[in-house]
């Protein structure tokens, strides 16, 4: 962005500056991150994502050309087709083929229907931990050569039968009749030769594509613009525990653990798999707060607590084996004072010391350091610090920094005495910790206007520039976190990303934020506790560098057309500026224009205001379309759902609410606990038109009138009125959102998950042998792959299938989605799947 310096001594030059700051502010690009992401088989075929690079314009290259790009591999889909390369005037295509699902990735760069020309092979291991590596493809049309480069690998072949010219379409993802595609993204494209075409792939919306000078030359179809996942944070996953439970995240392995005495889960964030192992003898230590860590040193989870109030000497500190994680071992009786709720922590790996702060206990604020020796197992608190002073409290976030050898501490609340009963304050300050000369030293407070927040434990502190951390107002029972940025020198901030939900009610729950530098992305985890034993666990993550509100839709995208006509308005507005100065003429009224793209193609999906969608990701839009369904807390998101399904009955009871959703609860709890979720219930629908929440007859149920949409309902509706031929589209069109509650993965969902599909199977069969028999074989096919959301094993749908794809020539494809169905049955059955390809068709 273009800074004026210097102050124009003259009202035209003041006026050209303001112009030449404008356009430069229009015009400069900012450095966010970027890329585009495909959707591949893990979606239905007509929601796959396909980028044609120059779909608006004619390309021509000789003597060479390159094709490269930063690439990133995804989990939910390992196996497909990345590239395909035409040229216009032959016939002959090349195409990159993906399969990563053995032990090392391979990519085949193929002549398509005729040979395999390189296979290129990469172990597994080394690409593990690398978010994006290089790819690129060179065609030497001098020399007539072919050359593959993955990550930091070259394969070549010669005698390729190049032309001397070739007139590229270059195509990512689904193409043509080539539907099978793995989930990959990509990253700072640029092809061409001695005229590079380079693409930042900076759009966040719509389906064209802009090179870096922002001509648009390219278009997309069911595009994921990744500055998206800058902004808005995406949940991973979701875990409950009946007993106290700990959780944590080791960058080494990418897990995060949740644990309790008896067992563990384990969710890995690249993989995107959860594993589930019971230990082999319980936890020696009486979890009451889940504290722990980590020692990647020893590969070892510590658990702990500082205090144990029921009975002395028993084991305060224990430790599992993360490579088998079967025996838990003693480590430790010793304990302090007093319980310290909410306290910081850090582990010195050279020292072998595990190092707290502040905490609440026994009515009062710590402001104490204790230091616990793994060598010694024994605490101790330390003293020697000096400089300035902490005020006790608890709620604060710390975090380290190599560089400066320095430990930092932010915010939370306590108060200079210590005691409780003083009454407490909320802090915004930042203390830095001196590790080699312990000295404390204060490096700001700043003013605070907003409502009071608390930090998480965690603090991201990558230099010493700033640092991130998450804040929420603990006060209220239903809140959000907002990742917040500080600067190390002033305490200046600003706010990220959207918000995270957090149900708040009790003082046991928790959360953090951990930063992978490998994966190049933050997570956030997010304990609540409802009784502060029983607690649900909420995964979350965010791409590094997350951005603001504004820079989200800061990046403007500007046709060939538009850049001209700016230039155009610019020069006469200039030209007129300048002939009115000279003739000492003033303004009397100024015209602004706003120039506001639509980048909305026809046939884009919209989810419509007032509305509720249980297909897919849960989602809601209020009365405005505006997106609300962070107002849904897992328990709300759970009663609704339950007096929906019950609305179809006539209602359900709230002796039954409260069985189903609070099921060890005391009867005297679950009442105040049943009316403040029906509340906030009551609240969220509130937003919504033609919906109301009833009790009546001693039951509670939903009514919704015709104004406010609802898919399960209208998909109930159509499915047990026998509709299906007047509103197929419709209904398919719901379905091939998604699985119905896709992201609810806990037990209340399960009967009317159950209830669902067994309407749903049936009703589809039916209809799958309807469009065979009328010859509509691509509407066979799309029912057919919702049946297999359903059930991945349906013998009738891969017949339906591969017989509807055998009438469309798409024979290759019907063979690799049998190979794909028996895998998964030979995974599912531990068996091979009886029945050959030849039998099918």
């Amino acid at each position: 962005m273009i800074k004026i310096i210097a102050v124009a001594k003259t009202s035209l030059c003041k006026y050209l500056c303001y112009i030449f700051l404008i356009l430069g502010y229009l015009i400069s690009p900012e450095t966010f991150s970027q890329g585009l992401k495909f959707s591949g088989g893990e979606v239905p075929i007509d929601k796959r994502t396909s980028y044609n690079v120059f779909s608006n314009k004619a390309v021509e290259f000789s003597q060479y050309f390159n094709i490269e790009c930063n690439l990133s591999l995804y989990p939910d889909t390992q196996i497909g087709y990345i590239i395909r390369i035409k040229n216009e005037n032959s016939n002959k295509i090349y195409n990159l083929f993906y399969d990563g699902q053995g032990q090392n990735h391979i990519f085949r760069f193929n002549e398509e229907g005729k040979s395999s020309l390189i296979t290129a092979e990469i172990d597994m291991d080394e690409l593990l931990n690398v978010h994006w590596f290089k790819m690129k493809i060179f065609f030497d049309l001098k020399n007539d050569s072919i050359k593959l480069t993955i990550h930091n690998h070259t394969f070549g072949i010669g005698n390729a039968n190049l032309p001397d010219k070739y007139y590229p379409v270059i195509v990512f993802g689904k193409s043509d009749h080539i539907i099978d595609v793995p989930s990959f993204a990509i990253k700072d494209l640029a092809a061409g030769n001695q005229e590079m075409y380079s693409f930042p792939l900076k759009e966040n919306e719509g389906n064209i594509v802009h090179d870096s000078n922002g001509k648009a030359l390219g278009e997309v179809s069911n595009p994921r613009w990744l500055i998206n996942d800058s902004y808005h944070w995406s949940f991973l996953a979701s875990f409950k525990s009946k007993t106290v439970a700990g959780a944590n995240y080791n960058r080494e392995k990418k897990e995060i653990y949740y644990f309790n005495r008896d067992s563990i889960y384990i969710y890995n964030v690249r993989s995107r798999k959860t594993s589930m192992r019971a230990f082999s003898n319980k936890c020696p230590v009486r979890l009451a707060l889940g504290t722990n860590f980590i020692n990647t040193d020893n590969n070892r989870l510590y658990a702990y607590e500082v205090y144990n109030e029921r009975v002395p000497e028993e084991v305060t500190m224990a430790s599992v084996d993360l490579t088998n994680l079967e025996n838990w071992e003693t480590e430790s009786t010793d304990e302090l004072l007093s319980q310290l709720h909410h306290h910081d922590s850090y582990l010195d790996p050279s020292t072998s010391r595990y190092t707290i702060f502040g905490g609440f206990g026994n009515m009062h604020y710590s402001k104490n350091f204790y230091s616990f020796d793994l060598n010694s197992r024994k605490w101790e608190i330390l003293e020697d610090f000096k400089g300035d002073t902490i005020f006790p409290r608890y709620f604060s976030s710390l975090g380290y920094l190599e560089k400066t050898n320095s430990i930092y501490i932010f915010g939370g609340m306590g108060n200079e005495s210590g005691e409780q009963v003083v009454g407490r304050k909320y802090f915004y300050d930042l203390h830095e910790i001196n590790l080699t000369t312990n000295r404390v030293i204060k490096r700001w407070e700043i003013p605070w206007t907003e409502d009071n927040v608390v930090p998480v434990r965690g603090m991201v502190i990558l230099n010493d520039s700033c640092f991130y951390t998450l804040c929420y107002p603990e006060h209220f029972s239903d809140s959000y976190l907002r990742l917040y940025q500080f600067s190390l020198k002033d305490g200046s901030y600003k706010i990220l990303g959207n918000s995270i939900p957090i149900h708040s009610d009790r003082i046991t729950t928790n959360a953090n934020l951990y930063y992978d530098k490998q994966l190049n992305c933050l997570y956030a985890i997010v304990q609540e506790f409802d009784d502060d034993i029983v607690s649900d666990l909420k995964v979350y993550s965010l791409a590094f560098p997350p951005i603001t509100a504004e820079d989200l839709v800061s990046y403007n995208h500007y046709t060939e057309k538009s850049a001209i006509l700016i230039i155009v308005i610019s020069c006469v507005v200039i030209i007129t500026i300048t002939i009115l100065f000279f003739k000492r003429k003033s303004y009397k009224k100024v015209h602004n224009i706003k120039h506001q793209p639509n980048n909305k193609k026809a046939g884009q999906t919209i989810l419509r205001p007032n509305s509720i969608y249980l297909f897919g990701d849960f989602t809601v839009r209020d009365r405005s379309g505006k997106d609300i369904t962070y107002m849904f807390s897992v328990r709300l998101k759970q009663m609704f759902c339950l007096i929906l399904q019950y609305s179809m009955e006539g209602g359900i009871t709230s002796q039954r609410l409260s069985d189903i959703l609070w099921p060890d609860r005391p009867k005297d709890k679950v009442k105040n606990s049943r009316n403040v979720t029906i509340n906030h219930l009551r609240k969220a629908l509130g937003e919504l038109d033609g919906i109301e929440f009833i009790h009546d007859k001693g039951s509670f149920k939903i009514v919704l009138e015709q104004e406010c949409y609802c898919d399960f309902v209208k998909c109930f509706d159509i499915i047990s009125a026998n509709k299906i031929d007047e509103n197929r589209e419709e209904l398919i069109a719901i379905l091939t959102r998604g699985k119905f509650l896709k992201s609810s993965d806990e037990a209340v969902f399960d009967p009317f998950k159950v209830e669902m599909e067994q309407k749903l199977e049936p009703a589809l069969l039916r209809e799958v042998e309807k469009s065979f028999i009328a010859e509509t074989y691509q509407v066979t096919i799309d029912l057919t792959d919702i049946l297999f959301s359903i059930d991945p094993l349906n013998d009738e749908a891969l017949v339906y299938q591969t017989k509807a794809l055998q009438k469309l020539k798409m024979n290759d494809e019907a063979r690799i989605r049998y190979q794909a169905f028996i895998t998964e049955y030979k995974k599912a059955m531990g068996s091979d799947y009886p029945h050959p390809y030849k039998n099918l068709i």
